[in-house]
Order: structure tokens, then sequence, then C-alpha cells
């Protein structure tokens, strides 16, 4: 079985929730996903409806989701191995 790269998901997923976190914390600005922002910005300190907190919010999840994506491909790797 082949194997995963650990870097490689852990950037793409975290580049990948950033992206999805800066785009939510914008369009907030505008009234839509107020709800999902207040309950993420629970966890992510500084994540707020608006342009910095927008940019907040990307950085917070691009650590989280580098961190998921590590997890992901280490637990893979090791399940993959066995088979």
């Amino acid at each position: 079985m082949e194997k995963l790269n650990v870097k490689a998901l852990a950037v793409g997923l975290g580049a990948s929730w950033a992206v999805c976190m800066l785009f939510v914390g914008w369009v907030s600005i505008f009234g839509w996903g107020t709800k999902f922002v207040e309950m993420m910005s629970s966890v992510y300190i500084g994540f707020t409806p608006t342009f910095l907190g927008g940019i907040i919010g990307a950085v917070w999840g691009f650590i989280d989701g580098a961190i998921g994506g590590a997890i992901i491909a280490v637990v893979y790797n090791a399940i993959a191995k066995r088979e």
C-alpha cells in the first residue's frame, strides 16, 4: 500500500481549512454564517466577523487543519503498514 506524505497532507488540509475560515469570516460581515463564526470563536481566539477577524481565523484554521492532517496521515500510515 502507498503511504501518505505527512507534510503534504498537513499543509494541504491546513491551507484548505484556512481558506474556508477566511471566507466564512469575511462573508459573516454581511450577515451570512454568523452562527458558525460565533461557535468557532469560542475555539479560535480572535476570530470575529471582521476583516482582521477573518485573517486571525485563517491562521488558527491553518494550524488546526495542519495538525489534523498530520494526525490523519500518521494514523493511516500506521494502519496501512499492517496490511
